[in-house]
């Protein structure tokens, strides 16, 4: 079945607060809705060609890890699916956009997003693995010497990264973290990234894929620390299959590390535009992203 993707949306008569790599994100007064596109982006630019289904994969799977993991920690979910239609502002949007938003969307509760990202590793891989070759230690935590890539670390650590606008984030301490959203604060991020990340870890484990490292974002709403933006997507973790995994290499991936292999081969130097993707690197990304819903919730999409 071909399934055009979804790049853009605009809806009649309400706001759009801000268009993300990736979301579309809209005002309704004491509300948000969030609007995962199809839209994918490598090296922090967006590529003119998107992932068909992508955006229903990022929302649903959040949605599963939100229900999943709602007693560890409050999330910014208020509706989703049929329900977010008996809301206000949403009640009167024709029925194209209904069929539109359904599977992509998420209403939430309106939050002050912390200046950082909460980024947790389990495995050595990436900027992680880049950095240990260099200075043995990962965002200023010393790790034990001889690792190699994608190896298993002894214990999941906590490498909060700065936001960045433009461009691409940048790793850092704890203490500077800490400097930034106070002491008491990012002890408590910390401590509950890695209690989500273990708790994931292990669920996943069972189904099959290794979560290598994620990252969480957090908001402030109302006082409350909450969980805001995706959990868990392969847009915003490293998932590989178990049973495909062998330390001492990169490893074979459910994320868009397979679009980010192709864009390398091509000599393209990283800066916009992005050059198309061709329809197989698209067909196989999309049976990628549908591949880690289906494993890791049990359910087809």
């Amino acid at each position: 079945m071909h399934v055009e993707p979804l790049l853009k949306i605009d809806l009649p008569g309400i706001r759009k607060l801000k268009s993300g790599k990736v979301r579309e994100v809209f005002d309704l007064g004491d509300q948000l809705l969030i609007v995962a596109t199809d839209r994918i982006s490598a090296f922090d630019v967006v590529l003119p060609n998107g992932i068909p289904r992508k955006g229903e994969v990022l929302t649903q799977l959040s949605l599963f890890w939100f229900n999943r993991f709602s007693e560890l920690v409050p999330n910014h979910l208020l509706a989703s699916g049929t329900e977010m239609f008996q809301r206000t502002n949403l009640s009167s949007l024709p029925p194209e956009f209904r069929a539109q938003l359904e599977r992509r969307s998420m209403l939430v509760k309106k939050a002050t997003p912390l200046p950082i990202e909460c980024v947790v590793r389990g495995y050595l891989a990436g900027s992680g693995w880049k950095e240990y070759r260099q200075t043995q230690s990962v965002c200023g935590i010393k790790l034990p010497p001889g690792l190699v890539e994608s190896a298993e670390l002894p214990e999941p650590i906590f490498t909060p990264a700065t936001k960045a606008e433009t461009g691409h984030d940048e790793n850092i301490s704890f203490d500077r973290a800490a400097k930034i959203v106070g002491v008491k604060l990012a002890e408590k991020l910390r401590n509950l990234s890695l209690k989500i990340y273990k708790a994931a870890r292990d669920y996943a484990k069972s189904r099959g894929i290794i979560i290598a490292d994620t990252k969480f974002e957090f908001g402030l709403c109302n006082g409350h620390l909450i969980l805001i933006d995706e959990m868990l997507t392969p847009d915003s973790s490293r998932f590989w299959p178990a049973d495909q995994y062998v330390p001492g290499q990169s490893q074979p991936s459910f994320d868009k590390q397979f679009v980010r292999d192709y864009l390398e081969l091509l000599g393209w130097n990283k800066t916009p535009p992005g050059p198309i993707l061709p329809p197989d690197v698209v067909a196989k990304t999309s049976a990628k992203y549908i591949e880690a819903y289906e494993k890791l919730t049990g359910a087809k999409l």
